[in-house]
């Protein structure tokens, strides 16, 4: 019937479909197998044919549509096992007992290209324009790299790690250097082929240059480490400022979004060149945002984390959190050897809820007798508690 020629029809638009796929992804997609193309193939062409020649075979007392279904799923089955070798998140997991950041490569026994990670492309960007099954071996552009290191753990497996220093042509500072790992890929049990992991040892090395290079390169050490000290204490500034947002149970992500909107006025405000707001203050008030409801510790439970709109006298029980907070602030930063982060940092806790018309608090501060960090900082708390869900009022 008429449906029945419809269903003809689906079955070789359906076959038209998987041939422009198959040939589309063979011309255009890199990073797509032509060996897993070909797989796909196979099992078209015998399942029509043995779908529409199925009558000549019905004559003579065979069935041959089962048949070809049953090879379709063997090269399926084929396909899945080959599709493990591209999958190198899996490949690497018996490999590998720790990535990190790390980079890999992994090839078959071959020396054919597999796949690699973003961090190897990043390390060497020449694997980007490698494609899947491809032989590195005639790669010119790795000839000191990929092709070096997998000639040398052929030669000997068991030596020791290579060092891969990337340099940046802006100079040294930007210099990154990495060691080079090279083993044998396993499938369970069966090697099937290499990989090669990228590690940054970029910390060590400068260590090791330390000891030739004393004067120059311990200072850049000390810089290093002294930025990762700030780096700690200003998180642990933010954690402390976290947990204080965590017992007010009505503006969680205040920190978060008040910072946000700070760090966003600033960079319109930078644009105003009547401002002359320097990189530094934009810095340390950004840095500064998260420490200005730090006084909330100091605020009674059943004040902060009331259901519903304030009394006056919670109203004022909630109004100390502004002076605490500069007395905390204070205490936290007294030994830091920035006065002016200090400061910013007060003034930001202090004076962030006064009003240029005289009516904010703690001090009733009116027009410019309110710091210019404490306006700026005023402007960000208060939107965001505009827009913002809150126990006493919807978004």
């Amino acid at each position: 019937g008429f449906v029945h020629t419809i269903y003809y029809v689906f079955i070789i638009l359906y076959l038209a479909v998987d041939l422009a796929v198959i040939a589309y992804s063979y011309k255009k997609k890199a990073q797509v197998s032509n060996r897993i193309l070909l797989l796909l193939f196979i099992p078209i062409p015998i399942s029509m044919i043995g779908y529409f020649a199925g009558h000549v075979f019905m004559e003579l007392g065979f069935e041959i549509v089962p048949l070809t279904y049953l090879i379709a799923q063997i090269v399926y089955v084929l396909i899945a096992h080959r599709m493990v070798f591209y999958d190198v998140s899996q490949m690497v997991i018996e490999s590998v007992a720790q990535t990190g950041d790390a980079g890999f490569i992994t090839f078959d026994s071959k020396k054919r290209y597999l796949g690699s990670n973003d961090t190897a492309k990043s390390i060497i960007p020449e694997l980007t324009g490698l494609s899947v099954d491809s032989s590195v071996i005639k790669e010119k552009e790795l000839e000191n790299t990929v092709i070096r290191w997998l000639d040398d753990f052929d030669k000997n497996p068991d030596a020791g790690k290579d060092l891969y220093v990337k340099s940046n042509p802006s100079g040294d500072p930007d210099e990154k250097i990495y060691t080079v790992s090279v083993s044998y890929l396993y499938d369970e049990k069966k090697r099937c082929g290499y990989h090669i992991l990228l590690e940054d040892d970029t910390d060590n090395q400068k260590y090791i240059r330390l000891l030739d290079q004393y004067n120059s390169d311990l200072q850049d050490e000390v810089a290093a480490k002294t930025d990762r000290i700030v780096y700690m204490h200003d998180k642990l500034i933010l954690g402390l400022a976290t947990m204080v947002e965590s017992r007010d149970n009505s503006t969680g992500g205040h920190i978060r979004r008040t910072s946000e909107g700070v760090r966003m006025l600033i960079e319109v405000m930078k644009k105003d060149e009547e401002l002359h707001l320097s990189d530094d203050f934009c810095k340390k008030i950004i840095k500064a945002a998260p420490m200005h409801d730090l006084g909330k510790i100091a605020v009674d439970d059943a004040v902060l984390k009331k259901a519903g709109r304030f009394t006056d006298e919670e109203r004022e029980k909630m109004k100390v959190h502004a002076a605490e907070g500069a007395k905390i602030v204070h205490n936290i930063l007294r030994d830091t050897d920035d006065d002016d982060f200090r400061r910013i940092a007060e003034n930001v806790a202090h004076y962030h809820h006064e009003w240029v018309d005289g009516n904010g608090y703690p001090d009733g501060l009116v027009g410019d007798e309110i710091p210019f960090e404490a306006r700026i900082m005023a402007i960000a708390d208060v939107y965001d508690a505009l827009v913002s869900k809150r126990v006493y009022k919807d978004e």
